[in-house]
């Protein structure tokens, strides 16, 4: 049972609408941050950017000038002051038409390989089902498809780097997989191995940080200031950043939810966790247990996505599984937000993000338990890129280091003092 209603709870002073809400700047510094302001007003001014930045006008040109020579971003048509008067400028602008970045998402069942322009926008991808998980054989089979892919949609971009994204702990300073359980992987250096083989900067993160970095860039701008982002998939883990910038933890284990308790009711029929125990947050809404508990009402489907199709098809038993999951999602996110009290809570589920039922169970979940969200409906909100979720999860990885390093050893880009 709830201790003191929600009502009570919210006659106590300092909620989260006392405090000032945090502006969307974002923490990049020189070049980094000039670019990230043409991406987030482009085509813009460099006056315009020098008062987005706090950069002096000569500063921002001289990083404007570096950005031009690096293609990373060209002028657009010339335009004259307000109402016609004044001198006429030169607006900026990402340029998409000269590069790309090459993503691979790396999942239980099967793998995604992906290109994606300089403004986050998904330009091709291609999933295909493992044909074997010893981690060698695997990332040479990804590295043999990228050719193809660029070859047929990259349409003359050439493409800048690889971002790697999977699930469980992963290490991007040492560009290694430390350890993925379900796919029983242990330290895979998977950027060195990725490196040798494509010739391309290769860059590896977790796909939870992967995302909330594709939020703070292309999606939920509340999300520079501080978020939680929950991914329920075939695993289940999460990200956390505040003031733009993401937690790793010493041990690459930041976000390591999948054990969370559940607590009382949560368990009941649920076969027990890879750890020995019931009840933990992954054996309950994962897409597995999904998939098993469908069998189990006699709904068999072959796969999640078939069971997802179903509940979009509006399939009585299906809807309810997936409602069901979403309850047990809002209960995890209450937690979260009471336990690191974000601006924005990004849930990662595609149920949340296509059923608009499952969203309000998961906000009437964390409006019943949370004590620290007095607004659930807009803290708590689905992913911006939900369709293409595993697409933009590697690709973000290679764009996010981009963006805060563009000036960085890019071979493909030419060299500017």
């Amino acid at each position: 049972m709830k201790s003191p209603s929600a009502a009570a709870r919210r006659a106590t002073p300092l909620h989260r609408a006392d405090i000032p809400a945090a502006g969307p700047a974002r923490r990049v510094p020189g070049t980094g941050s000039v670019l990230s302001a043409i991406l987030d007003h482009g085509p813009v001014a460099r006056s315009t950017v020098a008062r987005l930045t706090g950069l002096s006008p000569a500063s921002v040109t001289g990083h404007v000038g570096r950005l031009l020579a690096r293609g990373l971003v060209r002028e657009s048509a010339e335009t004259a002051g307000p109402r016609g008067l004044g001198r006429p400028h030169i607006p900026v602008e990402i340029d998409t038409g000269r590069y790309l970045v090459a993503g691979a998402h790396i999942a239980v069942a099967h793998s995604t390989v992906s290109l994606m322009d300089l403004r986050g926008r998904i330009v091709a991808e291609e999933r295909q089902p493992h044909r074997t998980t010893d981690p060698h054989r695997l990332l040479a089979g990804l590295a043999e498809r990228l050719p193809r892919l660029v070859s047929a949609r990259a349409a003359g971009r050439t493409v800048l780097a690889l971002g790697v994204a999977t699930g469980h702990r992963v290490d991007p300073v040492a560009g290694m997989i430390v350890e993925h359980p379900l796919l029983g992987w242990r330290d895979v250096p998977a950027r060195d191995v990725l490196s040798a083989a494509t010739g391309l900067p290769v860059h590896v993160d977790s796909h939870s940080r992967a995302l909330a970095r594709a939020e703070q860039m292309f999606g939920e701008a509340s999300t520079r200031a501080s978020m939680v982002l929950l991914f329920i998939g075939a695993v289940v883990d999460a990200a956390f950043a505040t003031e733009g910038a993401m937690h790793r933890g010493p041990r690459s284990g930041a976000g390591s939810i999948a054990h969370l308790p559940l607590g009382a009711g949560g368990s009941g029929g649920a076969e027990p966790c890879s750890c020995g125990r019931s009840g933990c947050l992954q054996s309950e809404v994962s897409e597995r247990a999904m998939v098993r508990r469908a069998a189990e009402q006699g709904l068999l489907v072959a796969s999640f996505r078939e069971l997802l199709d179903q509940a979009l098809a509006g399939e009585a038993r299906a809807v309810a599984l997936f409602r069901r999951r979403a309850g047990l999602v809002g209960r995890a996110a209450a937690l979260l937000l009471d336990m690191f009290d974000p601006e924005v809570l990004v849930v990662v589920e595609p149920g949340a993000g296509r059923i608009p039922e499952c969203l309000a169970d998961l906000r009437e979940q964390v409006a019943e338990r949370s004590w620290v969200c007095d607004d659930p409906e807009r803290a708590v909100v689905p992913s911006s890129f939900t369709g293409s979720v595993l697409a933009t999860a590697g690709g973000a990885v290679a764009l996010g280091a981009l963006y805060l390093d563009p000036l960085g050893h890019w071979p493909a880009l030419p060299a500017v003092s």
